[in-house]
Formats: C-alpha cells, sequence, structure tokens
C-alpha cells in the first residue's frame, strides 16, 4: 500500500495564533481561562487545552465573575462582545484576523449603505460573528436557490462576503447567481488562503488515488468541504475524528490511499493514521509552500511566541 500526502495540510496560521493563546493566557493569568465556544473545531485540541486548564462555555455568561475570556478563532458578534465587556470580564479575543477582515468589510459597506450578503452556512460561528456585525442589513445566503428569494431595498447597493472555510466551487457557483440578480454587486470572496490551498492540494491527489481520508472533525466546515472535493472527483472519501474511525472495509483492495486534515487538525493524527495503515511507501505530494504568520493580541505580544504551538510548512501539531 502507498499513502500519499496532501501539502499543505493541518494547522493553518490562524489556528496556530489561537492554540498559542490559550496557552499563554494560563501561563499569564493562571487556570482557569475560560474560552467561548470551542477554540477551534477540533476534539483532540480541545481536550488538551482543557487538561491545561481551559473551560469551554458557549455563552459568556456562564464566564465567572473576575475571569478571562477568550473568543473562539471563529469571531463573535459585538453584543457577546459588549455582554463581555458590561461584567468587566478580562477579554482576549483570538479571532483569525482574516476572519476579522470580513467583519470590518461589513461594518464599511453597511455604513456607505450596501446591503450585505454573507455567504455560509446557517448556524456555523463564523457565519452567527459576520451577520452579527451589520444585523439591519445582512442577508444569509447558503445556496445558489437562496438567491431568488432575496429582497433588497436597492439592488444597485449590495456586497456579498463569504465565510472563510467555503468551499472555492461551491462559492463561485453563488457569486454568478448573485451577479446574475444584482449586476451592479461587489463581490468579496473572502476565502481564506488556507482553506484554498488545502482544497487545491487534496484535488492534486484526486487521479492518483483511490481512495481519500480527511483528517479532522465533524463539526469543522474545511473539513467537509476537503471531503466533498474528493466526491465530486468520484472518489470515495471519509472525514474522520482519528484512526479509530477507520473501517477495514474500506481498505480491500485499495492500493493507493490519499490523506489530508483540516486547518485545525493537529499533525500528530495524521501520524497515528499513518503508522495504523503501515504503507510500504509515503509520499508527499506538495502544490505550495505557506509561511503566514498573525501577529499576538498587544496582551499577549511580548510573552514568547511560537514556545508551545508551531506551524510547519503547512502541516499541523500541537504540543
Amino acid at each position: 500500500m502507498e499513502i500519499m500526502l496532501s501539502a499543505p495540510r493541518g494547522f493553518c496560521a490562524g489556528v496556530v495564533r489561537a492554540i498559542e493563546i490559550v496557552q499563554l493566557s494560563l501561563q499569564h493569568y493562571g487556570a482557569p481561562v475560560y474560552v467561548r465556544h470551542e477554540i477551534v473545531h477540533n476534539k483532540y485540541v480541545v481536550d488538551s487545552l482543557h487538561r491545561q486548564g481551559a473551560e469551554f462555555v458557549e455563552d459568556v455568561d456562564a464566564v465567572p465573575d473576575n475571569s478571562t475570556v477568550i473568543f473562539s478563532a471563529h469571531g463573535v458578534a459585538p453584543d457577546v462582545l459588549y455582554a463581555a465587556q458590561s461584567r468587566g470580564l478580562r477579554v482576549i479575543d483570538a479571532t483569525c484576523p482574516l476572519v476579522t477582515k470580513v467583519h470590518l468589510e461589513s461594518i464599511k459597506y453597511a455604513n456607505d449603505g450596501h446591503s450585505v450578503i454573507v455567504i455560509g452556512h446557517a448556524g456555523h460561528p463564523e457565519v452567527i460573528g459576520t451577520m452579527g456585525q451589520s444585523p439591519a442589513v445582512s442577508h444569509l445566503v447558503s445556496s445558489v436557490e437562496d438567491v431568488a428569494n432575496l429582497q433588497l431595498p436597492n439592488p444597485n447597493r449590495v456586497v456579498a462576503l463569504t465565510q472563510t472555510t467555503l468551499s472555492v466551487d461551491d462559492t463561485r457557483d453563488i457569486i454568478e447567481a448573485l451577479t446574475q440578480r444584482f449586476p451592479n454587486i461587489i463581490a468579496r470572496n473572502d476565502i481564506c488562503y488556507a482553506t484554498t490551498n488545502r482544497q487545491e492540494a487534496a484535488k492534486a491527489l484526486t487521479d492518483q488515488v483511490e481512495l481519500m481520508l480527511v483528517i479532522g472533525a465533524q463539526n469543522s466546515s474545511n473539513c467537509n468541504r476537503l471531503r466533498e472535493v474528493a466526491e465530486e472527483a468520484g472518489l470515495p472519501s471519509y472525514l474522520i475524528d482519528d484512526v479509530s474511525h477507520i473501517r477495514p472495509e474500506w481498505l480491500n483492495g485499495v492500493g493507493k490511499i490519499g490523506i489530508t486534515s483540516g486547518a485545525s487538525t493537529p499533525e500528530t493524527l495524521v501520524e497515528e493514521v499513518i503508522n495504523f495503515l503501515k504503507p510500504d511507501k509515503v509520499t508527499v505530494v506538495e502544490i505550495t509552500k505557506e509561511n503566514v504568520a498573525f501577529v499576538l493580541p498587544k496582551e499577549l505580544r511580548d510573552m514568547g511566541a511560537g514556545k508551545w504551538a508551531t506551524q510547519r510548512a503547512g502541516e499541523g501539531m500541537i504540543r
């Protein structure tokens, strides 16, 4: 059996930054620190940080007085920030800078009189945060079919923003439909570099392997999009949390297996899958190198970046 590893894969710069924020906060402020929502969508990461003293909650009301609360990489709506500040909680924002950019775009265009269309999945925390930036003028679109139902006050002043972890191909179809409906639309394709790179790297494997394993959480948007990329190429494709989810019948008669992992998946989970499969050969198929790093929040900037969470050529690790 041969394994073909997709690269880039694993942790992106926003995930590295978010994990490091939690770990540095624990070091500086002491345990517990409270994290609103999963810091990233990966149980292994969340459990690891919980063992170190992080407590995960879904509402700032669950955070005790005089505590530190960290907002996850997915971002939050302004009312969540106001709720935390009104109670005097110490707030540290781990929102991915690329998500923050989308938030600022929403505010800018709303203030300029535009209707804001958010392309994304209903209920996803990133979408909730983006919709919350300009709620009075924001409209969620999740499919081409949704476009026909839009009723906007001024069809000539419309902007489209995207959830950063969507499928490149699916977003393209929706933007084309929006452009047909609103010819003067400003279309901001905000899919992040890491999502694009991982999808393109997965595509590069699809004509070389017989099966694709995507390692990552079931509730991770970018992991699900990776699985869909392989499925659309006609490959059997499975999203697995870890090695325990592999079914022996998937492997019957398979000579070449492609492996990739989402932007919130630690590389150790990939290594465990490889060790379980015991391949005769492992080949890395790399389409590009990633050398992106994001600045820490000012509260933590002087505390020794890079001590725990690291990124290596687009491959994620947690130590």
